[in-house]
């Protein structure tokens, strides 16, 4: 039995996506910039698909901007407020972001910007007054993400982004775990600028999305032919996004019914595993991606050299695909950063596991895994666990 459980880490592309990202390279697959029929074939099949991601976030066409995928979609929110200005400001993030905004922050702290990280509480959550808080007269973006990728837990951001409004801050959430998941209304929200991805709704890789709010004014990163209203110069990748456009478009008609089966899931899996004394549940359990459940192994293994790679490796050769949560380069492995800045010690924060489900989860999946991961606990430590 094979069964993917790292929905976190990337999607299986779904039939359609397949067939038109096919259909646009055989038939389509013009320059959508050349005024000529096949170019204009593949320009008409880009703004379909433009058309498609803003009607799955109830946002204007005209406000999305197609990119390369999640990490440039972040990268192009940050930088492009930033490269607004000739001296260094003030901008606030969260203490879990992922990478994709930490890493990018961290470089504009070593030229002089002023950061602000607002602490999480043990369940890994913003607290709004700590945003008012932190805000400076020189503050000139806020950027919290809005569904935790390792964890599962989801920010208050319409609050956090009323908060930056009211001050006249741009708000950046990075959503590429919660779109195709849950609801996206960026007017409800209020927000500026969002970031999704294709290959995390059942798209294919090598496109993104960032929705800009009409009157925000970013600075590109990217010079040349001024494609997606200058904001995004080089050609775009049309098949991917023709199959991102598709997933949005199907992931919103089937939300309806796909969350709840995909909470039932996740609580299923959590309550197998409840007896589990070495598996500590990470995150917040109300304000959850509804596909996401993760674990820390507990404190009581301070002297196991079981880690989260540990369960994943295990696992695996079970022929089940989970994620751990701790970060491993060129054979170190380091405590998980998001970890850290929920409280849990250096030790615990190397023994995370995340599982995640997808559209082709089933209940028996969800009942064998937790047999086996109970199975193999009760090998590694059976003294302690299970």
């Amino acid at each position: 039995m094979q069964i993917y459980l790292d929905r976190s880490a990337t999607t299986k592309p779904r039939p359609e996506a397949i067939a038109l990202a096919q259909q646009v390279m055989s038939q389509q697959w013009g320059n959508p910039s050349s005024l000529h029929g096949w170019g204009q074939q593949a320009a008409t099949r880009l703004e379909a698909a433009r058309i498609q991601v803003a009607s799955s976030i109830h946002a204007a066409p005209e406000s999305i901007v197609f990119t390369s995928g999640g990490t440039e979609a972040d990268n192009l929110a940050i930088l492009g407020i930033v490269r607004k200005y000739q001296t260094p400001q003030h901008i606030i993030i969260s203490s879990v972001e992922h990478s994709a905004i930490a890493k990018p922050v961290e470089i504009l702290e070593r030229q002089g910007w002023q950061i602000t990280r607002l602490p999480v509480n043990c369940q890994g959550r913003v607290e709004p007054l700590d945003l008012q808080a932190a805000i400076r007269s020189n503050t000139v973006l806020v950027s919290i993400i809005y569904g935790q990728s390792e964890v599962g837990t989801l920010q208050p951001i319409d609050r956090l982004a009323r908060i930056a409004r009211a001050r006249g801050i741009p708000f950046h959430t990075d959503a590429v775990q919660v779109a195709g998941c849950l609801p996206i209304n960026v007017e409800q929200l209020g927000v500026d600028l969002l970031s999704l991805s294709g290959h995390k709704i059942y798209g294919i890789k090598g496109a993104g999305a960032l929705y800009v709010r009409s009157g925000i004014e970013l600075v590109p990163l990217l010079s040349g032919g001024g494609q997606e209203l200058e904001l995004r110069s080089g050609t775009q990748a049309v098949p991917a996004i023709a199959a991102l456009g598709i997933a949005a478009e199907l992931a919103a008609a089937e939300m309806s019914a796909e969350v709840p089966r995909l909470m039932a899931l996740r609580d299923r899996l959590f309550d197998r595993l409840a007896d589990c004394t070495c598996l500590i549940p990470t995150g917040d359990r109300l304000y959850r991606l509804p596909h996401h459940v993760s674990f820390v192994l507990s404190d009581r293994l301070a002297a196991s050299d079981v880690t989260g790679k540990t369960i994943v490796r295990q696992l695996n050769l079970a022929g089940i695909g989970i994620s751990a949560g701790a970060a491993c380069h060129s054979g170190k492995l380091n405590p998980s950063p998001i970890l850290l800045a929920m409280g849990y010690s250096e030790a615990t924060a190397k023994r995370g596991i995340r599982l995640t489900i997808d559209r082709e989860t089933t209940t028996a999946d969800i009942d064998w895994t937790a047999m086996v991961l109970k199975q193999i606990l009760s090998r590694l430590m059976p003294l302690v666990c299970c």
